[in-house]
């Protein structure tokens, strides 16, 4: 049986471990999905263990030690554990995802600290525990480092964070490396040239290297190499021994998209490094394609409501809490039913959430099987990344559990907030 004809699920948005089970049922690194809904309920983000190492291994072969994963994409203990077993560092961009890695057991000198509006007491953190880069991106930061310096004497290795002026094609919340950024020292004006001297004079920093991000969810392989090119005319002179070029790499959501694999997309970066005649180590970022195709969210059906002439609404018992990234992005994503993951999807309708709002969807126009009913598991695939990191409480809403799954078993590694869960920080 063709996967990827007509209007059936295309198979290579599924994890590297998924299957066709008995009775034609999901699989995924043989876990029942339909089972898996019953024995944690739903909704549930369910994850390929298999697919998270092979990609985080694949950025490690590519890159080297450079490889960093960009914990914003998806961050629980398990998966900053699962990162530093492959050899990747990781990057935090807050007080809270450094307390993450560090309650995981990454050894500190393997983070990299980013943000655009470090406080004093993240920075302080961050020196006391010894973290091994720190990203700064404004001269107000530099004095903040001057001034923490003052206190306990630390000279910590930095990098500071350009903007190269290439605007990448992507959603315009997303796209970071223009000028128009609230990100880093600008080339075109001169900002960054300046925060390089300033670097250098300061006793309160090690300047070690030139960050870049260009943006998320980048398709194009050439916005890279202009970035490349940039960065390759503004550090080179400096002679600096890192340069990091970010993240960014871009997945497909639905059918008809194809993006580099993290293979590819090294390739490319080589390449223009060595045009651009770049001798520094090259850093990335890789998120979203570490752990986006790794996971499946599960959901019940609650409500079919047919309304003639107009659409089918299909509401299931999550929505933007779980996904926000319909609402704020317009992202697109794929539905099925695991039960028969091979079917044929002929049947048109907008998937919905339970929230108190008419823009609570998850797919504004999705295919389903014809005799999708109440009470179904229903799937949508590639939802690994932004989905419990950007998740909310909202109408005070339950967050989902986590699972990892991998040779048949399931390990639950974040389980599901409860409603005293609700309660823990109000006071009454």
């Amino acid at each position: 049986m063709d996967r990827r004809s007509g209007t059936r699920l295309p198979w290579h948005l599924l994890p590297d471990n998924a299957a066709v089970g008995d009775g034609g049922r999901l699989t995924i690194a043989g876990c029942d999905t339909v089972e898996l809904a019953r024995e944690f309920g739903t909704p549930v983000f369910a994850y390929d263990e298999g697919h998270l190492r092979a990609r985080c291994r694949e950025a490690v072969t590519a890159f080297g030690p450079a490889a960093t994963y960009a914990t914003k994409a998806f961050l629980c203990r398990a998966m900053a554990r699962l990162a530093a077993e492959e050899g990747m560092g990781l990057d935090v961009a807050s007080g809270g995802e450094l307390h993450v890695c560090l309650s995981a057991g990454v050894p500190p000198e393997r983070l990299v600290f980013h943000g655009n509006n470090k406080s004093l007491s993240e920075l302080r953190r961050a020196r006391e525990v010894g973290v091994g880069r720190t990203v700064v991106d404004s001269f107000d930061e530099l004095a903040r480092l001057e001034a923490l310096h003052g206190e306990d004497g630390r000279t910590p290795a930095v990098l500071l964070r350009i903007t190269p002026g290439v605007k990448a094609e992507t959603h315009e919340y997303i796209a970071t490396g223009h000028d128009d950024s609230k990100f880093g020292f600008t080339v075109s004006s001169g900002a960054a040239a300046e925060a390089v001297e300033k670097a250098k004079a300061s006793p309160a920093v090690e300047l070690v290297g030139i960050h870049a991000h260009i943006g998320s969810q980048v398709f194009r392989a050439e916005s890279f190499s202009a970035a490349v090119e940039v960065l390759g005319r503004f550090a080179n002179p400096l002679g600096l021994p890192e340069l990091v070029v970010g993240g960014g790499l871009g997945v497909p959501y639905v059918e008809g998209e194809e993006a580099p694999t993290i293979t590819q997309w090294a390739r490319v970066l080589r390449s223009a490094a060595a045009e651009a005649g770049i001798t520094a180590e090259i850093g990335v970022e890789p998120g979203r394609s570490i752990t986006a195709a790794a996971a499946v969210t599960l959901y019940t059906v609650g409500t079919i409501k047919d309304l003639p002439g107009i659409r089918t609404y299909l509401s299931v018992d999550g929505g933007m809490s779980d996904n926000p990234r319909p609402v704020l992005y317009g992202s697109g994503y794929e539905a099925f039913l695991p039960r028969s993951v091979t079917a044929d999807r002929n049947r048109t309708v907008r998937i919905v959430g339970k929230h108190c709002e008419s823009g609570d969807l998850l797919v504004r126009d999705a295919r389903v099987p014809a005799d999708v009913m109440v009470g179904d598991v229903l799937a949508t695939p590639v939802t690994g990344a932004y989905g419990h990191s950007m998740g909310s409480n909202y109408n005070k809403i339950l967050r989902p559990p986590v699972v990892f799954c991998r040779d048949g078993d399931a390990r639950l590694v974040v389980r599901r907030e409860t409603d005293d869960d609700l309660l823990l920080t109000d006071l009454g």
